[in-house]
C-alpha cells in the first residue's frame, strides 16, 4: 500500500495523490487567480472530504480510490456536513471545491469520476442584498467625523466610504489604490476579483473628497504606495474601516446591516431604482455573471412594494 502523509491536521492521503494536490492548489492560485481567501477554503474543504474518506475506506484514499467513489460516498460526506451542523453554503462551496479538484484530475489524466458532476447540491436560500436607505448612506459618510482621532483620518474615512457608495467598489479594491491613482480623472481603473480590470466613473463629488484626503494625508509617498493610509502609515485594513462603520452605525442609530458592503449593494439598488440598466450596472460592479446583478431587482421590488403599502389607498386598512 502507498506511503501516506499528514499534510494538515485530519488531512491524509496516499502518496500517488499527494503531487496531483500541490498541483490543483498552484493551479488555483497561479492560473485561476483564486484569493487567499478562498484558496484556503477549498483546501480546508478537500482536506474534510479526505479525512472523511479516510474513516470511510478505512486507509488515506489514492487516485484510485477516488475514481472508484459512488454518489453515495459523496452523499454520504455532505450528510456528515449537514449533521455537523454546516450550512447550505457551506456545503454548496465545498461540493463546488470537489468538483473542481475531480475536474482537474480528469484534464490532468490521473482519475476520472462522472459520478460528482451529475450530484445534485444543496438547495440555497436566495440572498437580497441589503441595502441603506439613500439618507442613511448619506448619513454614514457626513458622521464621518464622530470619533475621528485627526482631521486627516475624518477625510480618509470619508474619501473611502464615499467611493464604495458613490463608485460601488469592494472594500479591498478602494484600499488596494496606490498613490499612482493620482490625480483622480473622471473614470478609475479598478483591477478587480479573478485580476479582472473594469473602468469606473467617478462622480466630482467622490473626486473630491479622496483628493481632499490626499492633500491632508501626513504620509508621502511614490506611486506604488498605498493611497489609504493607517494612523502608522501602513496601508489601511479593511478591519479598521469597518470598525468605524460599527461605530458609526451605533451613533447613527442604523441597522447592523449597514456595513461597508452594504454601500455597495446601496449603489447599484439606488442605481437600478433610478432607472439604470442592469448590464450597465453589471458594468459598474464588475459581476461576472449577470445572474448575480439580478438579485438587485428583488432588492428594487421589495421597495416598491413598501412605496405602494405605504402610499396606495387601497393598501390602508
Amino acid at each position: 500500500m502507498a506511503v501516506a502523509r499528514e499534510l494538515t491536521p485530519g488531512f491524509a492521503a496516499a502518496a500517488d495523490l499527494l503531487p496531483a494536490i500541490d498541483r490543483w492548489q498552484a493551479s488555483l492560485r497561479d492560473e485561476k487567480r483564486a484569493s487567499r481567501h478562498t484558496l484556503s477554503n477549498y483546501t480546508r474543504d478537500l482536506s474534510d472530504f479526505l479525512a472523511f474518506l479516510q474513516e470511510h475506506l478505512g486507509e488515506p484514499p489514492g487516485l484510485a480510490a477516488l475514481s472508484a467513489l459512488k454518489p453515495a460516498d459523496f452523499r454520504g460526506f455532505l450528510a456528515r456536513r449537514m449533521r455537523d451542523g454546516l450550512a447550505a453554503s457551506s456545503n454548496a462551496r465545498a461540493l463546488s471545491a470537489l468538483r473542481g479538484f475531480f475536474r482537474f484530475l480528469d484534464r490532468q489524466g490521473l482519475a476520472r469520476n462522472a459520478h460528482i458532476a451529475a450530484l445534485r447540491g444543496p438547495r440555497l436560500p436566495k440572498s437580497v442584498p441589503k441595502a441603506l436607505h439613500a439618507e442613511d448612506a448619506a448619513a454614514l459618510l457626513d458622521a464621518a467625523d464622530i470619533g475621528a482621532s485627526a482631521p486627516w483620518i475624518e477625510a480618509r474615512d470619508r474619501a473611502v466610504l464615499a467611493l464604495l457608495y458613490g463608485a460601488g467598489l469592494r472594500i479591498d479594491e478602494a484600499l488596494s489604490l496606490d498613490c499612482g491613482a493620482l490625480p483622480l480623472g473622471e473614470m478609475l481603473r479598478i483591477v478587480g476579483k479573478g485580476r479582472k480590470a473594469r473602468d469606473v466613473p467617478l462622480l466630482p463629488q467622490v473626486r473630491e473628497l479622496v483628493e481632499t484626503y490626499a492633500r491632508q494625508c501626513p504620509f508621502r509617498g511614490g506611486a506604488r504606495d498605498p493611497l489609504f493610509r493607517g494612523a502608522r502609515g501602513k496601508r489601511l485594513a479593511a478591519g479598521i474601516v469597518q470598525a468605524r462603520v460599527r461605530a458609526l452605525r451605533n451613533e447613527l442609530g442604523l441597522p447592523e446591516t449597514a456595513t461597508p458592503h452594504a454601500l455597495r449593494h446601496s449603489f447599484a439598488t439606488h442605481l437600478l431604482g433610478a432607472g439604470a440598466d442592469l448590464r450597465a450596472i453589471q458594468e459598474l460592479l464588475g459581476h461576472a455573471s449577470l445572474s448575480t446583478t439580478q438579485r438587485y431587482t428583488a432588492v428594487d421590488a421589495e421597495r416598491l412594494i413598501d412605496v405602494y403599502a405605504a402610499a396606495h389607498p387601497r393598501a390602508r386598512g
